[in-house]
C-alpha cells in the first residue's frame, strides 16, 4: 500500500470517526429494544427503537451522498457527526422525559448520522485506490474500539442521572460525536480517480444491472438484512425471553461486533489472495453455519456463537461488496452508485428490522433465524450466479 504521511492522517481520522459512530450504533443495538420495552405502550413494539434507526440510515443515504458531492468529504462527514450529536441529545432528553415518541425520533437521527459514517469506507477506497481492500479494513478496525465502548456505556451508563435510566450513555454519546465532528474537519480526501466527464455518466438503470454491480448490491443486502433482522432479536430475547441479565445481552452483543470487524485485519489480505469473490461466498456459507446452531438450542453460548458467526459471515460480505462495488462503475458514477447500493441494502435492513420485534413476538427466536435465511440465500445465488472471481479475470 503507497504511504504518505497524508494518507496516516486521513485513515486515522477515518478509524477514529468509526471508533465513535460504531460506539453509538453498538450501545443503540444493545439498548434499544430494552427501552423500547420499557416505554412502548406494546411489546410487539418493543424493537420500533432499532427499525427506525435503520429507517434513518436508508432515508438519508441518498442525502448523505448529495452531500458529499456538493461540499465534499470533510464537511459532510462533520455535518454527519453533528446530527449524530443531536440525536443522542434527544435520546438523553427522551429518557429523562419517559417519551417513547421522542426516542424513535431520536433514533431516526442516529439513524441519519450512521448513513454518512458509512461513507468512511468510500472515502478510504478514493485514499488509497491502489489497496482499497486494505484500505477499508484500516478504517474497520477504529470499529473494534467501539465494540468495547458501546456495551460499555450501555451497562454502565444506566444510572448516572437519577430517574432517566441510560440518559447519562446517550449524553456521553453526543458529546463525543461533537469532538468527532471537529476532527473531521481536518481529513483532506482527494481522490486520485479521475473524475470522467459528463457523458461518461450512464443511467441509473443502465449502471444498475451490470453483473459484478447486481452481486455487490445483493451480497450487501443480504449480509446487512441477515444481520440486522438477528442483531435486534438478539438483545431482546435474551433478556426478555430467556431471562439473561443486561450483562450477559451486552456482552454477547459485545463479542458480535468484535467479530464484525476483527476479521477487518485480515480480510482485505484474503481478498487479494484469493479473490473477492471467494471471501464474499464464504461470508455466506458462515452465516448458513450461524442459522444451523440457532437452532440448536437457546442457551448463551448458542446465542454467542450465533452473534460470532453473524459478525464473521456479515464481515466477509461487507468488506468484499465495498470492494466490488468499486470495480462495478466508471469514476464519475461513485456517488450516484454509492447512494443506490447503501439505499438499497438499508432500505432492505429496515425491512427486516421492523419486523424483527413482531416475529419475535409471534413466533419467537427460531421464527426470526428461518425469516434470516433468505437474504442469505438470495446472496448465495447471486455469487454462483455470477461468479466475480471469474468475470474480473476476464475483463
Amino acid at each position: 500500500m503507497p504511504r504518505s504521511r497524508l494518507l496516516d492522517w486521513n485513515l486515522a481520522i477515518l478509524a477514529g470517526a468509526q471508533l465513535v459512530s460504531v460506539s453509538g450504533v453498538v450501545a443503540m443495538v444493545t439498548l434499544g429494544g430494552i427501552v423500547g420495552q420499557r416505554l412502548a405502550p406494546s411489546p410487539a413494539l418493543a424493537t420500533l427503537p432499532l427499525s427506525f434507526l435503520v429507517l434513518g440510515i436508508a432515508a438519508s443515504t441518498i442525502l448523505a451522498a448529495w452531500c458529499m458531492a456538493k461540499i465534499g468529504r470533510s464537511r459532510g462527514f462533520a455535518l454527519g457527526a453533528l446530527i449524530g450529536c443531536c440525536g443522542y441529545a434527544m435520546a438523553a432528553f427522551a429518557m429523562a422525559a419517559a417519551s417513547f415518541g421522542l426516542f424513535l425520533a431520536a433514533a431516526v437521527l442516529i439513524g441519519a448520522a450512521n448513513a454518512f459514517s458509512q461513507q468512511y469506507r468510500f472515502a478510504a477506497v478514493e485514499s488509497v485506490p491502489d489497496a482499497p481492500a486494505q484500505a477499508v479494513s484500516i478504517v474497520l478496525v477504529g470499529s473494534l474500539g467501539g465494540a468495547l465502548a458501546g456495551p460499555a456505556l450501555a451497562n454502565r451508563g444506566e444510572d448516572w442521572f437519577a430517574g432517566a435510566p441510560f440518559a447519562g450513555t446517550f449524553a456521553a454519546l453526543a458529546v463525543a460525536g461533537l469532538g468527532i465532528a471537529a476532527v473531521l474537519l481536518r481529513l483532506n480526501v482527494k481522490p486520485a480517480l479521475a473524475e470522467g466527464v459528463a457523458d461518461a455518466v450512464r443511467p441509473l438503470g443502465q449502471m444498475a444491472r451490470q453483473p459484478l454491480f447486481v452481486v455487490a448490491v445483493i451480497g450487501g443486502v443480504g449480509g446487512f438484512a441477515a444481520m440486522n433482522l438477528v442483531m435486534t432479536a438478539a438483545p431482546l430475547s435474551m433478556h426478555a425471553g430467556d431471562g439473561y441479565s443486561l450483562a450477559t445481552a451486552a456482552a454477547v452483543v459485545q463479542a458480535h461486533v468484535i467479530a464484525m470487524y476483527l476479521p477487518s485485519l485480515f480480510t482485505g489480505h484474503l481478498i487479494a489472495r484469493f479473490g473477492v469473490g471467494s471471501v464474499m461466498a464464504t461470508g455466506a456459507l458462515i452465516l448458513v453455519l450461524m442459522l444451523a446452531v440457532g437452532f440448536l438450542g437457546q442457551q448463551v453460548m448458542h446465542y454467542a456463537t450465533v452473534m460470532i458467526a453473524l459478525g464473521i459471515g456479515w464481515n466477509f460480505l461487507y468488506v468484499g461488496g465495498t470492494v466490488l462495488l468499486g470495480q462495478a462503475h466508471r469514476p464519475a458514477e461513485r456517488f450516484r452508485a454509492q447512494a443506490f447500493n447503501d439505499f438499497s441494502v438499508f432500505g432492505m435492513s429496515a425491512a427486516g428490522s421492523l419486523s424483527a420485534g413482531l416475529m419475535l413476538y409471534l413466533f419467537g427466536w427460531q421464527g426470526v433465524l428461518t425469516a434470516a435465511a433468505l437474504p442469505i440465500v438470495a446472496a448465495i445465488a447471486a455469487l454462483a450466479a455470477v461468479r466475480p472471481d471469474r468475470r474480473m479475470a476476464m475483463v
